[in-house]
């Protein structure tokens, strides 16, 4: 008897272990592999935007994979032969040169891959699914109506530019000077490329002073340009150059809220990257695609005045104003 019920209690353990495992959630199968390629994660920009698409690609179900081409044209092109061999679903691009990936996005489109550019556009239209991109001319042309307010409308300025392959550095570019142009009182009298790196800068902005000692502004076409520019100038001791960059990254939010770099135009990453994922995903689901190929979203220009309101490229929730209580 005593057996018996010994089975009797074992069997119901047995069963109740098996009906609980039965009843527990299965894990959900991954939608497929998105692959995700940027430049180097070193410049904050670009892995924010990484962080955010894989993150937006991951809770939508799908698998996502994050790798950098490092601005290197060919090491972009084994990433999509091997995205494309991985069998990716879709692919988030920020590019390594406008002309140069037109031939990587056409190899990935001719593999039924599509590809949604974010950040910078390429030199060819209807090979992209999609190009989603800050509104680079309007972010730069309030960055320089607000230098030109600083620079009291007069004084010399010294421009630093992006890598010259890069059609967000001429874009840029032209934003600065269709503004400041039109200002006699204001002389340019150096410009030079720093390839957005901010180690260049700091050398060519030493290089820079030297020659030009009483530069009154420096503008810059990307903000780890205007960290390296402003470093120099600091350690030259001339830390009240008006410095002003472009992008919003941390490290400039957190040097214009302690008097240091004065302005940024901040590029809406959160805002591009979720809007890329989540096109790839509205094309993968219903085959077709959700908007036009060029879209732009407006940038926002920070400040002393609004600083305190911005973090990771985007507004903080539930800040309104940097007045102090």
């Amino acid at each position: 008897m005593k057996k018996s019920l010994m089975f009797l209690f074992v069997a119901v353990l047995v069963l109740g272990t098996v009906l609980s495992v039965s009843a527990a959630p299965l894990p959900q199968e991954s939608k497929g592999l998105i692959y995700v390629i940027t430049p180097s994660h070193a410049n904050p920009f670009f892995g924010a935007e990484a962080k955010i698409a894989v993150d937006t690609a991951e809770k939508l179900g799908y698998t996502a994979k994050s790798v950098s081409h490092d601005d290197d044209a060919n090491k972009q092109m084994e990433l999509f032969e091997t995205a494309i061999a991985e069998g990716a679903k879709a692919i988030i691009l920020d590019n390594a040169g406008a002309d140069a990936t037109v031939a990587a996005v056409r190899k990935a489109k001719e593999a039924g891959i599509p590809t949604f550019l974010i950040d910078r556009e390429i030199s060819e239209d209807g090979i992209a699914a999609a190009q989603i991109v800050s509104n680079n001319y309007q972010g730069a042309s309030i960055v320089a109506e607000y230098f030109v307010e600083l620079m009291e409308e007069e004084g010399t300025y010294i421009e630093l530019t992006g890598r010259d392959t890069d059609t967000n550095a001429h874009v840029r570019s032209q934003g600065f000077h269709d503004v400041i142009d039109e200002y006699e009182g204001l002389e340019m009298i150096a410009q030079d490329t720093a390839n957005w790196d901010q180690t260049e800068a700091f050398a060519k902005m030493e290089t820079l002073l030297q020659a030009n000692p009483d530069v009154k502004g420096v503008i810059c076409g990307n903000d780890t340009m205007a960290m390296g520019a402003y470093a120099a100038l600091a350690a030259a001791g001339k830390p009240d150059v008006i410095v002003m960059g472009f992008d919003g990254s941390d490290d400039v939010i957190q040097s214009i809220r302690d008097g240091g770099i004065k302005a940024t135009g901040l590029q809406p990453v959160a805002a591009i990257s979720i809007t890329a994922v989540e096109q790839a995903d509205y094309y993968l689901t219903n085959g077709k695609f959700e908007k036009e190929e060029k879209q732009s979203i407006d940038c926002v220009l920070v400040n002393q005045e609004n600083a305190c309101m911005y973090e990771v490229f985007a507004p903080i929730e539930g800040v309104t104003s940097c007045e102090k209580k």
